[in-house]
């Protein structure tokens, strides 16, 4: 199983681990969702973790060795639908980045509300100008609401790659921690988070992010510089 979930006072521990590297597929998207569903039945807050030393490698690129064009809109059409649902959606959700994140895999951590990371040899960022890719929209919305104006054209057009503390100065990140701590960290956090009244919490995230998440509405089933 690529997802697994645990919850413990009020909080939802969500672990990606495929044994490798985390890729993006629509198989562990689908996991992701329902795991997702059950936290948002059962828990107040949400960690959403990798396996030790890698949160997410990025989409599989296995698996669009093949894909037609409409696949590749099929699966850019599910990515953006859980982009929206961790940026967009009711509950408070705290990333613990226990190690790299690439492309798809630091996207899924810029939807986190709070961003955790470890510090360690470990590379985050969005190669897509090195690997010949368009960004989605989801990922262009993310940039301009997460990172900060300084670092936009270095990270998203130039591609630059970065260590965790270049990761928090950018804003892919908004704290380091040992890597042991990490879990830990976020949990915390994440049980804090869990006592602010829910209603609040979601209106606040819906209507802080309004603009963003619709644009990413608009997106799916709408790719026109879609390239592979």
């Amino acid at each position: 199983m690529s997802i697994s979930i645990e919850i413990q006072n009020d909080v939802a521990l969500v672990t990606m681990d495929d044994g490798k590297a985390n890729a993006v597929n629509f198989e562990l998207m689908e996991a992701l969702n329902d795991a997702l569903d059950k936290a948002e039945a059962d828990a107040k807050a949400v960690v959403l973790t990798g396996r030790d030393g890698r949160f997410s490698g990025g989409f599989d690129l296995g698996m669009m060795g093949d894909f037609t064009k409409e696949d590749s809109v099929r699966l850019l059409d599910r990515a953006s639908e859980l982009v929206l649902r961790l940026y967009g959606g009711p509950l408070p959700v705290v990333g613990a980045c226990n190690g790299h994140a690439i492309a798809m895999g630091v996207f899924l951590m810029m939807c986190c509300d709070t961003r955790v990371g470890a510090d360690g040899d470990f590379k985050l960022g969005a190669n897509e100008s090195i690997t010949g890719m368009t960004l989605p929209v989801f990922a262009v919305e993310l940039a301009r609401e997460r990172l900060t104006n300084k670092h936009q054209t270095r990270a998203m057009i130039q591609a630059f790659i970065y260590d965790p503390k270049g990761a928090v100065e950018a804003g892919y990140l908004d704290m380091l921690v040992e890597p042991e701590k990490v879990i830990d960290t976020a949990v915390n956090i994440a049980g804090k988070l869990a006592q602010l009244p829910g209603h609040a919490y979601a209106y606040q995230k819906s209507a802080m992010r309004g603009p963003a998440l619709q644009a990413i509405r608009d997106s799916i089933g709408n790719h026109p510089n879609l390239r592979r």
